[in-house]
């Protein structure tokens, strides 16, 4: 079987160039003679690749020398846990602002509550099932809060924040994960931006942490692989990193500059994601329950008005070579997630697909 399009919501597909190119440096990296899965992280070899891959995003997203650049271990889920821990000096009375638009804004408050007695909601769209993302008015904002955290995706409801929220002089601290480099943005907006690898940037493994210089070393007596600062003065080599995983990132990030870098990108995402909702939008068979002006460009839910028809979808789009369409056993339905790697191929062939379903079975 040949390749086929995977709508994958993570961890998705790569870049072809990027899986050629690791193959062909597989058994021996630049003249080495081993592969970098073999080779020390204390080598010439590899810190150079390590700092290529840390260079190659700051490039990239424009952070400046304000900020540190970790590569960090655990996924997103470690850093809902290590955030808290390493901003808070006070526990018991300082206070932290989340705005829950889904399943894992709401996961990484339920880990902060393990630390911070008096974590605040601060916005919800709970109430209307995650389908839009509250405005900037909607906010109920502590100017004295330690931070405030958005998830700026929605993997699993398929809504995405087109603003960043004005929180004041409150640090604003985002999960990215699932749209990081898709879009254009202001890293100065943000004290902490984090974003596990295996959507946009890479394979499973490695979790990126941006954070903002005077926001380390707050908490004294952390656990050294917990600790922030401790991180950054050993930039990201406490213990050994992820190797292959920063590897991998740092082949996406060169093929990132080559689309045009991130604003290049940017435009590619938002014409599939017209594409995909033109569909949607043009047929009365097909449904997308999110508010228009939330819509993700990366995560697009949808489902049959004829809900008997989900699975005839799913086997015969997987045999046309279109996989992982199934949507979150928690919505039900289909979902196309269309990173940065999907290509327009890809996304033209879905497309072309559902107009075919919906004829025969419309």
């Amino acid at each position: 079987m040949g390749r086929v399009y995977n709508f994958s919501a993570g961890p998705a597909a790569l870049p072809v160039p990027v899986l050629e190119r690791a193959r062909d440096e597989m058994l021996d990296y630049q003249g080495s003679g081993m592969s970098v899965m073999e080779m020390s992280h204390r080598s010439k070899k590899y810190l150079a690749i390590i700092e290529h891959a840390e260079q190659m995003l700051r490039s990239l997203m424009g952070i400046s020398a304000d900020y540190e650049v970790l590569f960090q271990q655990g996924g997103a889920t470690l850093q809902f846990a290590m955030l808290p821990m390493n901003l808070i000096t006070d526990p018991k009375e300082q206070t932290a602002d989340y705005i829950l638009t889904g399943s894992w804004s709401k996961k990484a408050m339920k880990e902060a509550k393990k630390i911070f007695s008096k974590i605040r909601v601060a916005a919800s769209s709970e109430e209307v099932a995650f389908t839009r993302i509250p405005t900037q008015t909607e906010l109920n904002l502590n100017p004295e809060a330690v931070y405030c955290h958005i998830t700026t995706n929605n993997t699993i409801y398929g809504t995405e924040y087109h603003y960043t929220p004005d929180t004041g002089k409150v640090p604003l601290v985002a999960d990215m994960s699932s749209n990081i480099l898709s879009r254009t943005l202001d890293v100065n907006r943000f004290g902490c931006i984090y974003a596990g690898a295996q959507k946009n940037l890479g394979p499973s493994g490695v979790t990126v942490v941006v954070i903002r210089k005077d926001l380390l070393g707050r908490q004294a007596n952390l656990p050294v692989m917990l600790d922030y600062k401790a991180q950054a003065a050993e930039q990201s080599m406490l213990n050994t990193p992820p190797t292959y995983a920063i590897y991998i990132l740092g082949l996406v990030l060169d093929w990132i500059k080559e689309q045009g870098g991130v604003a290049g990108i940017e435009q590619r995402n938002i014409r599939q994601a017209q594409r995909l909702y033109q569909v949607i939008d043009a047929s009365g068979f097909y449904q997308c329950p999110n508010q228009v002006d939330s819509r993700s460009r990366m995560n697009i839910p949808f489902t049959l008005s004829k809900p008997e028809l989900t699975e005839t979808f799913l086997s015969e789009s997987n045999k046309a070579g279109l996989v992982t369409l199934k949507g979150h056993r928690s919505v039900g339905g289909m979902r196309a997630s269309i990173y940065n790697a999907m290509p327009d191929e890809g996304v033209e062939a879905l497309a072309q697909f559902m107009t075919e379903f919906e004829r025969r079975h419309g």
